[in-house]
């Protein structure tokens, strides 16, 4: 039994110190944290199993704020239990001060960044697949969200998985103040909408007043002796709570108080009995599950042959997963297009599959990394720009999760537009600390997949849908930041840049171009990020002009990509950029090419427009 007077004077201390941060910052959000100080103060004293000597333990709990803003509450916690001290916490939002606006993990108490509303469930749910699928072991994950948080539709695709996976190692406390930051929330004090609503999610759903200590320890109870679903604690709270000048009033959110030593007085702040919480250490020895892991047999393709970098994606994942037991394949309900229908069937209890749920794909990645597993998530290239703002976060998070998009570019064919990534490249080289992959052929997908298990941050790999040539043997390497120049001599007076498809465009254009005399260089740029500028400075230094071609956006893709090289090293060339700058519509693989510009007719046009009549160096 937890002792409900303590509780309340550490909700009130909790109140306190929220105050006392936010004002010291003259920033934040003080009225969020106060509302669901008392939910947090018995979760902390009395619930939470965590150690925080060693946050590594795999036998910890999970505490995830999805209310990131309520970060005031969040370092009250660690102040409470002992881990940092009153200098440190009142260094919130300073140059410098681990105590961030929003939770980041360069505390080691925070796992994932949050703040961005409707992420933290869905992480939250991938943490908890991992405890019932992968580790194997009892931990629970404790989410904190507030109720103008579940308008994001992500949050309802977490909840939805969570209930059809009966992850009962999982309890959602959602503290509903009403107030979201320029008014009434959705669905206001109505408990039962929210009631309605989890249950029928198929969660086991409690109503309380969130500042009834002894109805949030009961309601603990019953989400921890619960079997078999997922529990959601819907607690009725006053924002501001404790304060009466800013106690459910509008305009006060994301501020500091005006009045914050009338708050503290109001609130017994000089009379305060400070309490340190001493936890409840995580029970018993066991040990994360670990599965059998064997020798790398990657597949291998003949030269010459044909055949689509996708399911060589598929195929080196299986081998890769075989060879790693801590390899896990997520894919987004078109395993049959993507080939991870293959992982499915070889490695099944490694496989998770997410349908159609882009956003909640990305969290769940993120949520196994948190637990050390190695994920990768697959979709239509086209399809990850639904979870960008997941994808940007994780880079927040300091997470490492692998990407896979297939189906790129309009070489897909006649699916139209809908279906075409031409944007992904921008946008993913845009995210920090990302790596940006293309192979052009099956046996260089292969070795991108084994390099990408190893891969710090977020990590891209777009693939095609067609079949494409085979130009490099199984032996071959391919490092990341690498390039590989297919073509050279030292008479070349234009070099073709090209990845994916457009790769094997610029090398029939180089035959081409060689039987009128005209030397070119061709490279394969297969690692857009990081990208191989020593090679491209030596090709603008001996051939002076370069003609790049991508089956994507001209903003941002892989002739952007190259002008910045170029111009980060100080070096420079005539530089054409070919890109699909038309809107598609439904054609052939060929056809569209021809279309936007991009093939091999294009190409070679380009290249004879660039050196002109002689093809001779006019520097």
């Amino acid at each position: 039994m937890i002792d409900h007077d303590r509780m309340r004077t550490l909700g009130r201390q909790l109140r306190i110190d929220s105050i006392r941060s936010s004002s010291a910052a003259g920033s934040g959000h003080p009225t969020s944290s106060m509302s669901a100080a008392d939910l947090m103060a018995v979760l902390l004293a009395g619930y939470l199993r965590y150690d925080f000597g060693a946050p590594d333990d795999p036998r910890n709990d999970h505490l995830i704020f999805s209310k990131g803003h309520a970060t005031p509450l969040l370092y009250s916690l660690y102040r409470a239990a002992g881990v940092v001290d009153d200098v440190e916490l009142l260094s919130y939002r300073q140059r410098g001060s681990r105590f961030e606006g929003h939770p980041v993990p360069v505390l080691p108490w925070v796992e994932v960044a949050t703040g961005s509303l409707g992420q933290g469930l869905p992480i939250g749910v991938g943490i908890a697949l991992a405890g019932k699928r992968l580790d194997r072991l009892p931990y629970r994950i404790w989410v904190l969200t507030g109720d103008g948080e579940l308008a994001e539709g992500s949050m309802w695709e977490a909840i939805e998985r969570a209930g059809v996976e009966g992850l009962d190692n999982l309890v959602v406390v959602v503290d509903v103040n009403r107030l979201g930051q320029t008014g009434p929330t959705m669905h206001g004090w109505d408990l039962d909408a929210y009631v309605r609503r989890f249950g029928a999610a198929g969660w086991r759903a409690i109503a309380i007043d969130g500042h009834d200590i002894a109805a949030i320890d009961d309601a603990y109870t019953q989400a921890i002796a619960t079997s078999g679903r997922p529990s959601a604690i819907i607690a009725r709270t006053v924002k501001g709570s404790g304060a009466s000048a800013v106690e459910d009033r509008t305009g006060a959110h994301g501020k500091s108080l005006d009045d914050a030593p009338g708050a503290l007085a109001e609130l017994g702040a000089d009379t305060l009995e400070r309490i340190t919480v001493d936890l409840h250490a995580p029970a018993g020895n066991a040990a994360p599950y670990r599965f059998a892991s064997g020798p790398l047999e990657l597949p291998s393709y003949e030269v010459g042959s044909q055949q689509a970098t996708r399911r060589g994606y598929a195929e080196a994942l299986v081998a890769l997963g075989h060879a790693r037991g801590d390899v896990v394949a997520l894919d987004g309900e078109v395993g049959n297009s993507t080939y991870l229908e293959l992982f499915a069937a070889a490695i099944p209890e490694r496989y998770i599959e997410m349908y159609i749920a882009e956003q909640l794909m990305a969290a769940v990645a993120v949520g196994l990394q948190v637990r050390g597993w190695v994920p990768f998530a697959s979709t239509f290239a086209a399809f990850w720009s639904r979870a960008y703002d997941f994808i940007r976060m994780a880079a927040v998070s300091r997470a490492d999760i692998r990407l896979s998009g297939s189906h790129a570019g309009v070489s897909i064919g006649p699916d139209g537009p809908s279906q075409m990534a031409l944007e992904d490249i921008a946008s993913l080289r845009a995210v920090w600390g990302s790596t940006i992959l293309y192979p052009c052929d099956a046996n260089q997908t292969a070795k991108l997949v084994v390099a990408m298990a190893d891969r710090r941050g977020v990590v891209y790999l777009r693939t095609t849908r067609g079949p494409t040539p085979v130009i490099y043997g199984p032996d071959e390497a391919f490092p990341i930041g690498g390039s590989r120049v297919v073509r050279s001599s030292g008479a070349d007076v234009v070099t073709l840049i090209g990845a994916g498809v457009t790769l094997h465009g610029s090398l029939a254009v180089s035959d081409r171009l060689a039987a009128s005399g005209i030397a070119a260089r061709v490279i394969d740029l297969y690692s857009i990020k990081p990208i191989d500028t020593p090679t491209l400075v030596a090709a603008a230094t001996e051939t002076g002009r370069f003609v790049t071609a991508e089956d994507h956006r001209p903003e941002g893709g892989l002739g952007e990509a190259v002008l910045s090289a170029l111009s980060d090293a100080g070096a420079s060339a005539r530089v054409v950029r070919l890109a699909v700058e038309h809107m598609p519509g439904s054609a052939t693989p060929t056809e569209q090419l021809a279309d936007a510009g991009i093939d091999a007719v294009a190409i070679a046009e380009a290249a004879r427009r660039i050196c002109g009549p002689t093809g001779a160096r006019s520097d």
